[in-house]
């Protein structure tokens, strides 16, 4: 093909997402990168994108799937995140469904029928609904048309997916069982979007998911208009004064408040009540319809703000968020950069405070308990899943050795991360080599050094979050707490 005819190509396909860009979501043009996001996909192409909270990525991916035909597949951790996502796109009346847990039964035949007839353009499933037999037996059909799969909040598969939600490591398998039931010729394409990633976790998402060549586009995690604090803590009273004295002077604006537990949400969420303020606790062992009414009362703003674990937020679109408070320090450098980065979606002044622990921890040892226990947590799993893949046999099946073995998909899980396991299906394992050697009791990674390291820092925190999720720039950007000290010292 001429280089003349490859650019009137490209000018064709990209006029093709303009004008539908303009004309269902009403938007004059693109932000830098949507569009080149959306044509790689249009033209089929694996990608990795890092995008900031906020900066756009649902439409990345929709636009496309809309554009390609046949069925995109995104795979979301979160029921929340599904749910807003889909409701927007009906109202938009475009062909897009979601399958989980909570559907009741004549919903869920409904989208299964729509699936074998063509009818959707997107499917909003998790992991492991994705992987159940029903679901996996109806897209599995040879006439079930299949051209993408989106893996949404893709770092999920880097937090969650060796020990709290293992079905995470078997997507890499999904595309080649696919397309073993499909047409010869048929084509399905993987994009894994997040808005944090370390290079680290990039790796581990392009390995995993088994990505062919993907164009990555990666944009800094760095936010102008946020600005980030740390305030030391030195009891367990004092931790909660600091939180009041907070709330307290941001007047009657929006926030978020995460604690580590559900209990920790409950019970503050009650004293918070107690000094007047307007609030509920979220978290994921409240109903679904509780859980909706929670997040419709916050984004109607009838709830200033709510106290929550992690499982509020991904996908939410507030843009008026005002303020976030970690009451805890989070488990992860992602999963803080995820949710600090809640705060000031419309690009508006905005404050990220977490409360921490002084360093010693002797005095308040509530942070450094919760990293240790985390640590120990990991290396007892790694001692089971070596003894357990002591008795596994080379190949097997998932699902009947569960019935065995309920500990098995976590097992693997750990097996398939250390090297030694690989999926020949969603569901049929092999073992490689020896499970898993004495140095497997320890984790493989520290959890809590890169967030340790973040807190007890006296450089710019934007720049210690850049250097840490890849990104050379150098910066000092004169309103974290580091960077206002230094200029009044």
């Amino acid at each position: 093909m001429q280089n003349s005819d490859v650019s009137d190509t490209v000018d064709k396909l990209m006029g093709q997402l303009r004008s539908e860009f303009r004309r269902i979501w009403g938007y004059e043009d693109f932000r830098p990168p949507q569009g080149e996001i959306a044509f790689s996909l249009l033209t089929g192409q694996d990608a990795i994108v890092v995008m900031p909270t906020g900066g756009g990525k649902s439409i990345c991916f929709q636009l496309p799937a809309l554009l390609r035909g046949g069925l995109t597949i995104v795979v979301s951790p979160l029921v929340a995140l599904m749910e807003n996502q889909v409701q927007e796109l009906r109202q938009l009346q475009l062909p897009a469904q979601l399958l989980h847990g909570e559907v009741d039964k004549k919903q869920r035949l409904q989208t299964l029928r729509h699936i074998e007839q063509n009818r959707l353009r997107l499917l909003y499933l998790s992991p492991e609904t994705l992987l159940s037999p029903v679901v996996w037996q109806c897209l599995s059909a040879p006439q079930v048309q299949i051209t993408g799969i989106i893996l949404d909040e893709a770092h999920c598969l880097v937090q969650w997916g060796e020990t709290f939600r293992p079905a995470y490591r078997r997507l890499g398998a999904v595309r080649r069982a696919l397309l073993a039931s499909k047409p010869p010729g048929t084509k399905i394409s993987i994009a894994a979007f997040t808005a944090t990633a370390d290079p680290e976790a990039l790796r581990v998402i392009e390995k995993v998911l088994q990505l062919q060549r993907p164009e990555k586009f990666l944009l800094s995690v760095y936010r102008g208009n946020l600005h980030l604090a740390v305030k030391t803590v030195w009891t367990p009273r004092g931790r909660r004064q600091q939180l009041l004295k907070f709330i307290g002077t941001q007047g009657k604006t929006s926030g978020l408040v995460y604690a580590r537990s559900r209990q920790e949400t409950e019970d503050l969420a009650a004293w918070l009540r107690e000094q007047g303020y307007h609030t509920s606790a979220y978290h994921a062992g409240l109903t679904a319809p509780d859980r909706r009414r929670i997040e419709q009362a916050w984004l109607g703003d009838r709830l200033q703000f709510v106290v929550c674990t992690s499982a509020f937020g991904m996908g939410v679109n507030k843009p008026n968020v005002r303020w976030v408070v970690h009451y805890q320090a989070p488990g992860m450098l992602s999963e803080y950069v995820q949710e600090a980065g809640r705060a000031g979606r419309d690009g508006k002044p905005s404050i990220a405070l977490t409360l921490a622990s002084e360093p010693t921890g002797l005095l308040e040892p509530a942070d450094r308990q919760r990293w240790q226990l985390l640590n120990r947590q990991q290396g007892q799993l790694m001692q089971r899943a070596r003894q357990l893949g002591r008795k596994l046999p080379q190949t097997g099946n998932l699902t009947k050795l569960t019935q065995e073995f309920p500990d098995a998909p976590i097992a693997l899980s750990l097996l398939h991360s250390a090297g030694v396991l690989e999926w020949r299906d969603p569901f049929h394992y092999q073992i490689l080599g020896a499970p898993l050697g004495k140095q497997s009791d320890k984790p493989h990674f520290d959890p809590a050094k890169q967030i340790v390291d973040y807190l007890y820092t006296r450089q710019c925190r934007w720049q210690y979050l850049l250097r840490a999720f890849g990104f050379s720039q150098n910066l000092a950007c004169g309103h974290c707490d580091n960077c206002r000290t230094s200029h009044q010292s």
